[in-house]
């Protein structure tokens, strides 16, 4: 098969959790363990760190491997989902894998997947592996899909383990409750392997804690050592004083990636930093600095709060959930602005109610649908988003309604694009 047809194959022929949902959804690690066997364990040729979360987890895991990456370490980076090349989950030093390794790989184990039936990411995640030992990267990161316990990813033993924040998320799977959901994000903390967690919940405090007690881990919540401070944002960056208790750790500090969300994420980042430099890494202070300022570069990270154009401001962000959203409509409502356009879509599974309370009512919208079977019906979230003292047009496509929004906003104005991952990727 050439490189179309191979990833038709990974889309299409098998079950894949971002298109049909909970149905694709395995609740064992059976099938990943007979794929490493079949691959000769490649995760055993390099140290990882295993990162999970329900948001950030994904900004945790670019920021970190810019750093190494800054410091001179081949870095692996395993993320999901992609945005708009197959290629963005699996990458060395921020470049993508040659589409000629996807074929060989999949060519080479084609029978073994047939016969094992096994799932998308369950390939994905062997063919990452596969890739980051022939590349023989020095470290890699590696992000978790779906929870922790059961995902693919799990089946590795990280120098370091950690867990972003616990929002409610794919309550179908995980759980309905913070508790149960900190329960599965928890079963990626291994036997005398540090963890650290980057957000001091009263929901999931107890139950890190004893997963961390249970398994001889020592654990560190970021947020109780260090806190930062804003000096300035301008939807373009984000710069900001760290402190460790009363110390001034870094002043002026700048992140390319200008959500002000990420300042919970950069602390999870410097607690990691602190625990690697203990397990014999050599990151300075320059590395932390210079890699920040240019995390989208170093490692092609996109979709989280990204400025797409100027006059009138364009942002697009992949936040989908309440506890991600909140933050990032908080923000939007500190810009200013003349009026407001939101390009919206969502998937079926979420509680669409409960995420739709976050928008402004004050908003123009464009209702639109992800191009997917979990793709929620336009016209079925404009309904919904009426009872919220939402409004605004219903559109074919997000194409469509991005369109619209474009030809509509004047200067002064701003236009966001949000309310599903897949909703940013078609626009980018």
């Amino acid at each position: 098969m050439n490189y179309a047809q191979t990833l038709e194959y990974l889309f299409s022929r098998l079950p894949m959790f971002h298109r049909v949902g909970a149905a694709a959804y395995r609740a064992n690690l059976d099938n990943i363990y007979l794929l490493r066997d079949q691959l000769h364990a490649p995760d055993l040729s390099f140290p990882s760190i295993h990162i999970a979360g329900t948001n950030g987890k994904g900004s945790v895991s670019h920021m970190l491997s810019a750093i190494l990456q800054q410091a001179g370490y081949k870095t692996g980076l395993y993320t999901s989902p992609h945005l708009k090349d197959f290629r963005e989950r699996i990458r060395v030093n921020g470049a993508m894998m040659d589409e000629k390794y996807v074929c060989d790989f999949i060519a080479t184990h084609f029978d073994f997947f047939e016969s094992e039936s096994l799932s998308f990411f369950e390939m994905t995640v062997g063919l990452a592996f596969a890739y980051f030992r022939d590349s023989k990267v020095d470290i890699a990161v590696i992000e978790t899909g779906l929870g922790g316990r059961l995902d693919a990813t799990n089946v590795i033993h990280p120098l370091l383990s950690v867990i972003t924040n616990i929002s409610l998320d794919h309550t179908q799977i995980l759980g309905a409750t913070k508790e149960a959901i900190a329960g599965e994000k928890a079963g990626i903390i291994k036997e005398k392997t540090p963890v650290v967690i980057g957000e001091t919940q009263e929901e999931s405090e107890a139950v890190f804690r004893a997963k961390a007690l249970e398994k001889g881990a020592e654990i560190c919540f970021a947020d109780e050592h260090y806190r930062a401070k804003i000096r300035e944002g301008n939807g373009r960056f984000l710069s900001c004083d760290i402190y460790k208790g009363e110390e001034l750790l870094y002043e002026a500090l700048v992140l390319d990636l200008p959500g002000h969300y990420q300042l919970k994420n950069i602390l999870t980042v410097l607690a990691s930093v602190e625990v690697l430099k203990k397990q014999g890494y050599t990151l300075g202070d320059a590395h932390v600095r210079e890699a920040l300022m240019q995390v989208r570069p170093l490692t092609g990270f996109a979709g989280r709060w990204q400025v797409l154009s100027e006059d009138p401001l364009v942002i697009c962000d992949t936040a989908h959930n309440v506890g991600g959203l909140t933050e990032v409509m908080q923000q939007l409502k500190d810009m200013p602005c003349n009026r407001l356009h939101m390009v919206l879509g969502m998937v079926k599974d979420k509680d669409v109610d409960a995420v739709l309370r976050v928008f402004p009512v004050s908003a123009t919208y464009y209702f639109c649908s992800p191009n997917l079977p979990r793709g929620l019906d336009a016209g079925e979230l404009a309904l919904k988003a009426q009872k919220h003292g939402l409004k605004g047009g219903i559109y074919a496509s997000v194409g469509h309604a991005y369109a619209a929004a474009r030809k509509e906003a004047q200067k002064e104005d701003i236009v966001y694009v949000g309310g599903s991952t897949f909703v940013v990727g078609e626009v980018l």
